[in-house]
């Protein structure tokens, strides 16, 4: 598995395009951004066609390029958590409704629904769903099984987690459900671990649970 982070928008979101040996020309990729102009400029310039678009929550910077993709694309399967797919119809819950600069934005096609637990298998690789609710109600996470890699959205950052004050949260408890479910699910995952978040830098389990001020190594506790 081959790894290509591009950073798109103003919101510097991170989308991963994921090549395999198996299958060259093809890719999955992860995440688009508010425009896509270096994603789609990359996949041009390296002659890769996208089989699937995993998004990891339905937020407008991570759902706007959509559009673009399918143009260039239209075989191109998008692929979201049951809970956000609604995100993806509401330009209120996809905050694009809210936005000074974006126009209302809904998208009706997705191919693939999916849950916890549920594997996703694209260009001979798979990827296991890790639900992680808190900054949106159907935020999740994606671990490669082919490699010490997960994909973690919006849910944890290097040193910081996921905004729980926005639309799509799932309740007044998204702080908690957010923190409880990082804990549960991916600190307990080898230190090693590779962490690709939505925007910012890649960490380690390891780093965060050392660094992240959420988190504290030795002393990790679910939230009250």
């Amino acid at each position: 598995m081959n790894i290509k982070t591009i950073q798109q928008g103003s919101y510097q979101t991170n989308s991963y395009v994921v090549t395999s040996e198996e299958h060259p020309g093809r890719c999955a990729v992860i995440d688009t951004g508010l425009e896509n102009h270096n994603l789609l400029a990359y996949l041009s310039l390296n002659n890769l066609t996208p089989e699937m678009l995993i998004l990891t929550h339905g937020h407008l910077d991570h759902i706007l390029g959509i559009p673009a993709l399918k143009k260039d694309y239209p075989d191109m399967k998008v692929c979201i958590h049951k809970d956000d797919e609604k995100m993806l119809k509401d330009p209120q819950l996809n905050m694009s409704g809210v936005s000074a600069v974006y126009d209302d934005f809904t998208f009706e096609s997705v191919d693939r629904v999916v849950e916890e637990g549920d594997i996703i298998e694209v260009i001979g690789l798979s990827f296991k769903v890790i639900h992680i609710p808190g900054h949106t109600k159907g935020g999740m996470c994606l671990e490669a099984s082919d490699k010490g890699v997960v994909f973690t959205g919006d849910c944890i950052f290097a040193g910081s987690i996921g905004r729980t004050d926005l639309p799509g949260c799932v309740n007044g408890d998204c702080m908690k459900q957010l923190i409880n479910g990082l804990i549960e699910k991916v600190l307990v995952l080898d230190e090693s671990t590779k962490l690709l978040p939505g925007h910012g830098p890649s960490t380690t389990v390891g780093l965060e649970k050392k660094h992240n001020p959420f988190f504290s190594e030795g002393s990790l506790s679910l939230a009250d």
